[in-house]
């Protein structure tokens, strides 16, 4: 058998499903230390490094503070019989004092003394909580371009976490650069400011200077999230006042409705394009200007209950979903079950792969689904997949949200896409199990019932098992061939088979603590990778990081830059390539310097080996290419970065030097961000041999258009095309020119986006 790298799969990978004594046919799983294919002997020598844990940046990484997994670390450290041993000791010593001191001197009185102190201590109690613990969503006051939210976590009357949104029109959170830019660093002051805080004492934080607007909507979204949390509610009051939007599933019609503490008042409606913005009244066609008004009238009369004429039926529809979506958020006591955001599930397993649900949830109702078919590898086949089931994507991705969630009591003859009938039903498991991960109060069961699927981080081995009640039974293994795909039961060799049969009884018995099989210890620690990998597929907790392929950059310079396609399932690294390109931003391939072609293939080694975002970031550079490894490691970080679900530091760029470049590959560009921001760019016109023109090559247009961008601002402040850069000139030469330059500098800007 071919040596397969090894992977320690840290917290990330074996979340808190492995420490939490899942049962398997009989046994338990308790604590598991997963390593996914090579010498276990290497394994200690990674995981020996406390002082990893201890350095401060692994603590802004989301993977150590909010993977479940480390909330159950503590049972190691909750086994205190040998610290309360040591208390009956002192016992004895302290009983042994008093009685010499009762014999020699009076101090039992001043013992007595000292005693009615103690009694008086047990009679100030805490005051009891106003508030009921939990995680809050509400948004501050609406308008046409979004609003501000805040997510919070109220615990003991103070926020013990907070995430703060700045919602598009469709009221989902967006990437912070789509944002205006004086809210870019706002984000993280704000939190900062709010952490900790009681109600009232986050009602006098101080705005940021130059977001005001959304300052004030968060800290109203803040104290509507705490006006939620009482356990006691204001009887005469059923809304927050203020005029507040709603947005139905399908994205036609965004809806404003204005309340007192009572009723509506008021009604807004506007259609939605096909970008999901809102056409103001201005540029809407005369029969849009006409509906909208005759929608807004229905809704204020009637609410809810609205109905539309003959042939404006589904206009009405999806209005009085939006109306109903405003209402909701309007609400003090919202009794949507599920909590509002991001959630990611599979459907059932099989050997040919599984399906994938990404979706966002918003008062218990879908408001977005993406749906993914996975080959056996667990990888997205995009594409490339079954043609019938590439043609029922967006079919089946319209009837679910036209449901506003999965479709309860699911007929294949009635709810499948034709062509499609096994794919279509395995997406709306995963959308009801997304939902299920969703819950305010989750069920007892720590995994979903059903056929799970795990691939070990080298794609060397698929694990199938069956899931009820947390137990684990018929548990099945596939081997991978050279080519990536799997190979058939009856194409094994005779030594294959053997192993499969070992694996299979070694998973079944004891799961991820299985002993390694002598001989085939690096296929035995796949095995226990994979299972590792079908536990958290299975897992009813949402991982921090959205799975999927990130093409993220390192540092670049004047010769071009490093590259990484990353792709990431539940947090460890499943797929890396790495590449050097140049200033066309095309892999060079063996032309790059021969250190850095010699380096590629063992940091992409490494790199798999780490497997976890913690482990890479420790990876050491490659001996004779330490710039370029260092860059390729940082590439890596910034994927994790871009497929956090929850920033750890919401900003909108990535601190450090991003190329970009426009279409035709004739201008490459150079932009240096530091504390956030944008604030330096270079640019290099490219002949057509893909090389940067001296000087004396450039025309009077490219050298004007060139000294405009790279005129420097003061040192940290936003460079004047950082923020929405948009083509110049007074004549039609540099107008040309300045084009094609802003089209790199918006792909240089997107590459350093969050």
């Amino acid at each position: 058998m071919k040596k397969l790298i090894s992977l320690t799969v840290s917290a990330t990978l074996v979340l808190s499903s492995l420490s939490l004594m899942v049962g398997t046919s009989g046994f338990k799983l308790t604590s598991i230390d997963v390593v996914s294919a090579a010498s276990e002997s290497e394994t200690p020598a990674k995981e020996s490094t406390p002082s990893k844990t201890t350095t401060p940046s692994k603590t802004t990484t989301p993977s150590k503070t909010t993977t479940p997994s480390k909330s159950t670390t503590p049972s190691k450290t909750t086994t205190p019989s040998k610290s309360t041993t040591p208390s009956k000791s002192t016992t004895t010593k302290t009983t042994t004092k008093t009685t010499t001191k009762t014999t020699t001197t009076p101090a039992k009185t001043t013992t007595k003394q000292t005693t009615p102190a103690k009694t008086t201590t047990p009679s100030v109690k805490p005051a009891e909580s106003k508030y009921v613990d939990g995680v809050y969503v509400a948004y501050g006051n609406a308008y046409s371009k979004g609003t501000e939210g805040a997510k919070v976590t109220i615990k003991d009357g103070k926020i013990a976490a907070v995430e703060l949104l700045r919602t598009s029109p469709k009221l989902i959170d967006r990437d912070v650069r789509n944002n205006y830019s004086g809210l870019w660093n706002a984000y993280e002051t704000m939190k900062a400011d709010l952490l900790g805080k009681t109600q009232e004492q986050a009602a006098k934080v101080d705005i940021v200077s130059g977001a005001t607007r959304s300052s004030e909507g968060w800290k109203l979204s803040v104290e509507r999230a705490f006006q939620r949390a009482l356990k006691e509610k204001p009887k005469d009051v059923t809304y927050f006042a203020g005029e507040h939007m709603g947005v139905d599933p399908e994205g036609k019609y965004m809806v404003f409705v204005t309340f007192d503490a009572t009723k509506r008042t008021a009604v807004k409606v506007y259609p939605l394009d096909a970008s999901g913005s809102a056409i103001e009244e201005a540029n809407m066609t005369s029969e849009q200007a006409t509906l909208v008004k005759a929608i807004a009238a229905e809704l204020l009369a009637k609410g809810t209950s609205a109905v539309g004429a003959k042939g404006q039926e589904a206009d009405f529809k999806a209005a009085v979903k939006a109306y109903w979506d405003a209402e909701q958020n309007a609400k003090v006591n919202n009794d949507s079950k599920y909590i509002d955001g991001f959630y990611s599930a599979y459907g059932s397993a099989r050997d040919k792969g599984v399906e994938r649900a990404d979706i966002y949830i918003r008062n218990g109702k879908l408001v977005d689904v993406k749906l993914y078919r996975l080959g056996s590898n667990l990888i997205d086949r995009g594409d490339t997949a079954y043609a019938e089931v590439v043609k029922a994507n967006a079919p089946m991705t319209a009837k679910l949200l036209a449901n506003g969630s999965y479709i309860e009591n699911y007929k294949d003859d009635v709810d499948a896409i034709a062509g499609a009938t096994e794919s279509s039903h395995s997406w709306n498991l995963a959308v009801e199990r997304a939902f299920e991960k969703a819950l305010k109060v989750p069920g007892k069961a720590k995994y979903f019932e059903g056929t799970f699927a795990g691939v070990d981080n080298q794609s060397r081995m698929l694990v199938l098992a069956d899931i009820k009640a947390d137990q684990i039974s018929n548990v099945k293994v596939f081997l991978f061939g050279e080519d990536g795909k799997l190979i058939a039961s009856d194409k094994l060799t005779d030594e294959q088979q053997t192993v499969v049969a070992q694996l299979t009884e070694g998973l079944t018995q004891k799961g991820a603590n299985m002993t390694p099989i002598v001989g085939e210890e690096n296929l035995s620690l796949a095995a226990r990778a994979a299972f590792a990998d079908l536990l958290n597929n299975a897992s009813k907790t949402q991982g921090n990081y959205k799975d999927g392929t990130y093409t993220t950059y390192g540092d670049a310079y004047d010769k071009g830059t490093n590259r990484a396609d990353v792709t990431l399932r539940n947090g460890v690294i499943v797929g890396l390539k790495l590449y050097r390109v140049g200033v066309n931003m095309v892999d060079r391939g063996a032309s790059a310097y021969a250190e850095v072609v010699r380096a590629i293939p063992i940091l992409t080694r490494d790199l798999l080996y780490a497997g976890t975002r913690e482990q890479a970031a420790q990876v050491d550079a490659v001996t004779g290419a330490t710039s370029s490894s260092n860059a390729l490691k940082a590439a890596v970080e910034n994927a994790y970065k871009k497929a956090e679900i929850s920033e750890t530091y919401k900003t909108a760029y990535i601190n450090g030097i991003f190329a970009g470049i426009n279409k035709d590959k004739s201008v490459y560009v150079m932009v240096t961000v530091q504390n956030n921001i944008p604030f330096k760019m270079e640019v290099f016109y490219l002949d057509e041999n893909a090389k940067i023109k001296t000087e004396d090559q450039l025309t009077a247009d490219e050298k004007a258009v060139k000294a405009e961008i790279e005129t420097p601002t003061a040192a940290g402040s936003l460079h004047k095309y950082g923020y929405r850069p948009a083509a110049f000139g007074e004549t039609e030469g540099v107008k040309a020119v300045s084009a094609q330059v802003i089209e790199a500098v918006k792909d240089a800007l997107e590459n350093a986006g969050r």
